[in-house]
C-alpha cells in the first residue's frame, strides 16, 4: 500500500505530523513537493512562496518518508490537460476571495493521484475547506485528516508564517485568540460576537471573513447544528492567513 502526502514544500512541523501519520498507515510513504501555479490567483504570491527543496528532503526523510517526489509542471499538466471544477463549495469563502483556487487544487490532486496511484492520502485540517472539497472528489483514494499543528502560543503552522515580521507574528496571534475564546460559547450568536470583537482588538489584522459554519456543507451554523466550526481568514502585513476550530457549544 502507498500513502501520499501532497505538499507545496517549505516543510515544517505541521507537514512532519502529516508524514508521521502516513507512516503509521504504511511504510511506503511518498511526499510530493510541487508549487501548483493553478491555485494561485495572485502571481506575486506565487513568486514569494518559499522554496527550500534541500531542507524539505531532509525534513521529509527524518519524518518517515521513503520517497520525496518533485514532479515537473509537464508531468502533471501535459499539453491539452483540462482543469477540473471544485463544485459549488469551491466558490465560497476561500474560493470567493481566491477565484479558481480550488479548481486548481482538485486538478493537481487528481493528477498526483493518477500518477502516484496511492491507496491513501494525508491532508491537514488547517485548510479545512480544501480538505472537505478533496474528500468530495470522485476518487478511490482514502483521505486521512490530521488535526492542525500549532506553535507553542497557538499560531497555526503555515509555510507563509516565515514572511511575517516579529510584529506581524504577534498580530497574527489574534486569530487563535478569537477561535479559542469563541469555542465554548453557548450559542452560535455569542460565538460570532466573540469572533468579531476579539479580531477587532487588533487593527493590524485585516479580516476577510470570520464565521461559524456547518462542517457538512459550509452553510451558516445555528444552535441545532451538530458539527459546527469557526473559520477565519485575513491578512497580516499582506500575508494571507487562515485557521479554523471546531466549536463546542452546549
Amino acid at each position: 500500500m502507498t500513502v501520499l502526502v501532497p505538499t507545496m514544500g517549505a516543510l515544517h512541523k505541521g507537514h512532519q505530523a502529516l508524514i508521521k501519520r502516513a507512516r503509521t498507515l504504511d511504510k511506503d510513504v511518498i511526499v510530493s513537493i510541487f508549487i501548483n501555479p493553478l491555485q494561485f490567483e495572485n502571481k506575486e504570491d506565487l513568486e514569494k512562496y518559499p522554496r527550500t527543496p534541500q531542507r524539505d528532503i531532509e525534513i521529509a526523510t527524518i519524518a518517515g518518508a521513503n520517497e520525496v517526489w518533485f514532479p515537473e509542471y509537464e508531468d502533471l499538466y501535459p499539453e491539452g490537460f483540462k482543469t477540473l471544477s471544485a463544485g459549488p463549495l469551491g466558490n465560497k469563502f476561500e474560493g470567493a476571495s481566491r477565484p479558481g483556487h480550488f479548481d486548481g487544487v482538485v486538478t493537481v490532486v487528481d493528477r498526483l493521484f493518477a500518477i502516484a496511484k496511492p491507496d491513501k492520502a494525508v491532508f491537514g485540517e488547517k485548510d479545512f475547506q480544501q480538505l472537505t472539497i478533496i474528500k468530495a472528489m470522485k476518487s478511490k483514494v482514502e483521505i486521512v485528516a490530521v488535526p492542525t499543528v500549532r506553535e507553542f502560543d497557538g499560531l497555526a503552522m503555515s509555510s507563509r508564517n516565515v514572511r511575517l515580521s516579529e510584529r506581524g507574528r504577534d498580530i497574527a496571534l489574534v486569530i487563535h485568540r478569537a477561535l479559542a475564546a469563541a469555542k465554548l460559547a453557548p450559542t452560535v450568536e455569542i460565538a460570532q460576537e466573540i469572533l468579531n470583537s476579539t479580531l477587532s482588538t487588533e487593527p493590524g489584522f485585516e479580516k476577510d471573513y470570520a464565521t461559524i459554519i456547518d462542517e457538512k456543507d459550509f452553510s451558516p451554523a445555528n444552535d441545532g447544528t451538530e458539527n459546527r466550526r469557526a473559520i477565519i481568514a485575513g491578512w497580516v502585513e499582506g500575508v494571507r492567513l487562515i485557521d479554523n476550530m471546531q466549536m463546542v457549544g452546549r
